[in-house]
Parts: structure tokens; sequence; C-alpha cells
């Protein structure tokens, strides 16, 4: 079991696919602890349990699907206040909040700062897994998202300065004739850069470069009419 401020280390059995789905729980009060420990265990995520706030922050961050679950009333920063340094610090981190002592400000400001549930004692476990299951999806879906983004950008650092040239006036609606005008070379030589680009950024068409492209924020519609 855990002691004031330690994390638990004992990885459970896991029904989901790896990397296993871990619960940070913090709050304390030991018996919630071991309460959520168990609660979590059954489930079969991986529950880590802090008795405050820093015990928590000084615990290192992991790039695996996760979610905090935070009592709104802690020995050194408050529920709301760790909140805000998870957003700062950790924002992929998706947080919930579980307390006897709930009222509609304290709700109110944890929601629009975007804590997936806000649950006041009593409430059943199966609610508060439903809302743990929901912060662990939007944690996988970020840390995916995350993983596709640095590969693309991986991929078109890759690219020569002329090939990212031709890419971003290609996804921006102009033919190779017209990207040639603007670089000054053989619609040819267009055809042999955009070819490569293609490759090293893996995209199976057009429509998927142009794709990639959105989610680098490179180049914009044009009006080739």
């Amino acid at each position: 079991m855990t002691v004031a401020g330690t994390p638990t280390r004992r990885m459970g059995s896991s029904t989901m696919p790896a990397p296993n789905f871990t619960v940070f729980v913090v709050d304390d009060d030991i018996s919630v602890r071991e309460s959520l420990e168990l609660l979590i265990r059954s489930v079969g995520w991986h529950p880590e349990l802090f008795a405050s706030a820093q015990a928590f922050l000084d615990y290192p961050p992991g790039c695996f699907p996760s979610c905090a679950v935070l009592d709104i009333s802690l020995p050194d920063l408050n529920g709301l206040e760790l909140q805000k340094r998870i957003l700062s610090e950790r924002p992929e981190l998706p947080v919930i909040f579980v307390t006897g002592h709930g009222d509609v400000p304290k709700t109110v400001q944890a929601m629009k700062a975007g804590a997936v549930e806000f649950l006041t004692k009593p409430f059943s476990d199966e609610v508060l897994v439903g809302a743990i299951r929901q912060a662990l999806e939007r944690s996988r879906d970020s840390l995916a998202q995350k993983a596709e983004i640095r590969g693309l950008r991986d991929r078109y650092a890759s690219l020569t300065r002329r090939e990212q040239q031709v890419m971003e006036l290609v996804v921006s609606g102009l033919l190779n004739k017209q990207v040639g005008g603007q670089l000054d070379i053989s619609e040819i030589t267009v055809k042999a850069h955009r070819g490569k680009v293609m490759s090293k950024m893996k995209a199976n068409s057009l429509a998927d470069l142009v794709r990639m492209a959105a989610k680098l924020r490179i180049g914009a519609p044009k009006n080739s009419a």
C-alpha cells in the first residue's frame, strides 16, 4: 500500500492493449486512495497514488495513455490550482474531480478549464469508471495525434528546400505548370520534385498530401482559375 506522498509501483494485469492505461489518484485521504486503487485495478488499469499535489508534480511524466483523478481539497495546492499546473505542464493529461465538498462555482471553474467530469460523493463505481474510460480514450487519442504530427514533421524536415517549395505550391492548388512558373523551373523538374515529395511524405495521393499539409499548417488553397 502507499505511504503519504509516495506513488505505487505495482503493475496490475491489464485487460487493455499495451501500453498499460495509468490512472493517477491525488487525494490526501488514505482510505479514498485505497478504495480507488482497488477499483482501478479491478478494471485492469494501473493506479499511481499520491497524497499531495506536489508529490504528483514531482513524479516524472510519461508518454502513455493516462488521466488524473483529483480531490478538490488537498493539503498544499488545492485541486483547482493543481488543474492549472497540469494544463500548463501536462496539457495532454485529462482531469477528473472527485470530492465530497463540491459546489457550483468550483464545478463551473473546473469544467471550464477542461475537466472531463466533476463528481460529488456519493456516486457509483460505474459512474467513475465511465468517466475514467472517457478520459483515457481522450488521452490515447491525443497521444496518437501528437505522434502523427511528430512523424509528419520528421518527414517534412527530410525534404530539400526546393521540395518543400514544390509541396507548398502543389497543396495550395496550383498545377505543375503553374508551380514551374512560380519557381522558374520546368514542368518536368516539378514532376520529379513532386514525385520525391510524395515518396518522402509517404502520401498515397494528392488528397493525402493536402491532409498532411493541413495538419502541418503548410500552404493554403488558392483559386487556380
